[in-house]
């Protein structure tokens, strides 16, 4: 088969443009229900995308009255989705600086045999003093800890996920015998951050590992990401941001041993779409015009590190901001959005209306046409194997484009018109995990 395309639905309560919920016929409380979410998994698996995928942290994101701010518990969520769909890939975002391995190695197995082999994990390392202080921390663990702390926990999760052998239950009624124990093993992992002697709990799943995602862009993030992640969420606004971002992975990847074609490159794009172009535009302009400057100022602010009195709405960033070398959280998306405004000579209030559509995304508005183009353009030029789809306005965002857009990329062979397979991996055409113990002869 030729390369095709891959498509994950982000989903994000009324929709990832923050003036969203403003709307008429939005509903303001779809954050928090489950009928919600169910209707956009089912329309996202009509259109046979390889996944859904919930953002989370530990921590109240927001100003609640910005937007809606409460989250669900995503693998919770996800459970739920589980029995609403069939095939549809469900990854959950769950913090390595905020939880245990053993606790976050049963869940994800836990998720996985529930579905049938759709889980997938959303790695990620938590920037901010105030998920610290809900820890019992003052302050954050430095940027480099954290992606210290998180590779160990890799090595944790996946050792305890080969704690069973994959023909470990026989479940012999004549013998007595349910598993063979000489097949479950005890980890006994000691480390810097983590003393953990297993064996989980849970037996290894269909996928053997939840499918592994990760969406930092820093160095570290880029070099974890070359290590461990099977698929990468990246924000990336040009084309040429996206080109070297996806060469500089793949490059990563091949340094790291591994193929690059299992490390599956999935740039954000927000998709305002419209009849015409001039329909899409006026969508974009009705959401930047419900922006509330007062919240997105103050949010603007917390990413640069800077108090929110120096942001003057029309003028542009002052000249002496913090570098990305002084700040320990969200580094690369301070540097995406300062470079964005000096290239663009961007005043904060245009700045603030780029970013409330897709807080660095890449943001388009045109018709069901245009849009196919550039996703076109993007995955043949060095840029994408898919794309992260970030709707500005749900449901119908979702709706528009699952109906209008994806049966144009499947009529020019780009998108699969059925699945191929039962698990997240075949999806994403990744390879199940061999067991580490047959890897390294252990194990017969």
């Amino acid at each position: 088969m030729s390369r095709q395309l891959h498509f994950n639905l982000f989903l994000h309560d009324t929709g990832h443009h923050e003036a969203s919920w403003r709307l008429p016929g939005s509903d303001p409380h779809a954050n928090l229900s489950l009928a919600a979410h169910q209707h956009l998994a089912r329309v996202a698996e009509d259109a046979k995308f390889d996944s859904v995928f919930l953002a989370d942290s530990p921590v109240l994101w927001s100003d609640p009255g910005r937007r809606p701010a409460g989250k669900l518990e995503p693998t919770l969520l996800l459970a739920a989705l589980a029995v609403s769909t069939s095939r549809i890939g469900l990854i959950a975002t769950a913090s390595t600086s905020y939880n245990e391995p053993f606790n976050l190695a049963r869940r994800f197995a836990s998720l996985d045999h529930l579905s049938g082999g759709r889980a997938g994990w959303n790695i990620v390392t938590t920037a901010g003093d105030a998920a610290a202080r809900n820890f019992g921390l003052q302050d954050q663990p430095l940027h480099r800890t954290r992606y210290e702390r998180a590779d160990e926990f890799l090595q944790v999760s996946t050792k305890l996920w080969d704690s069973w052998a994959d023909d470990a239950i026989v479940a012999d009624r004549t013998s007595g015998v349910h598993a063979r124990s000489e097949l479950v093993r005890a980890i006994n992992h000691s480390g810097e951050f983590f003393r953990v002697d297993g064996a989980l709990n849970v037996p290894r799943s269909p996928q053997a590992y939840p499918l592994l995602v990760q969406a930092g862009s820093s160095a570290d993030g880029r070099g974890f990401a070359a290590k461990w992640a099977e698929a990468v969420f990246t924000a990336q606004p040009t084309l040429a941001e996206s080109q070297e971002f996806y060469a500089d992975i793949k490059r990563r990847a091949a340094e790291a041993g591994r193929d690059p074609d299992h490390v599956v490159v999935l740039p954000g794009i927000v998709p305002v779409i419209g009849a015409t172009a001039a329909e899409a535009r006026e969508l974009d302009a009705e959401l930047d015009r419900l922006i509330a400057p007062q919240y997105a100022v103050a949010t603007l602010a917390h990413t640069l590190r800077v108090d929110p009195e120096r942001l003057r709405l029309d003028e542009p960033l002052p000249d002496d901001l913090p570098s990305e070398d002084e700040i320990e959280g969200a580094k690369s998306r301070r540097t995406l959005i300062v470079d964005w405004a000096r290239r663009d000579h961007l005043t904060v209030r245009q700045l603030i209306g780029k970013l409330g559509g897709g807080r660095g995304h890449r943001t388009f508005a045109g018709t069901p046409v245009q849009v196919a183009d550039t996703i076109q353009h993007y995955f043949e030029n060095g840029a994408a194997d898919g794309f992260n789809i970030m709707p500005a306005v749900l449901p119908s965002g979702i709706e528009k484009f699952a109906g209008e857009v994806v049966p144009i990329l499947q009529e020019r062979g780009l998108f699969r018109t059925e699945y191929r397979g039962t698990t997240l991996r075949e999806h994403y055409g990744l390879p199940r995990p061999a067991h580490r113990f047959v890897r390294e002869g252990a194990l017969a």
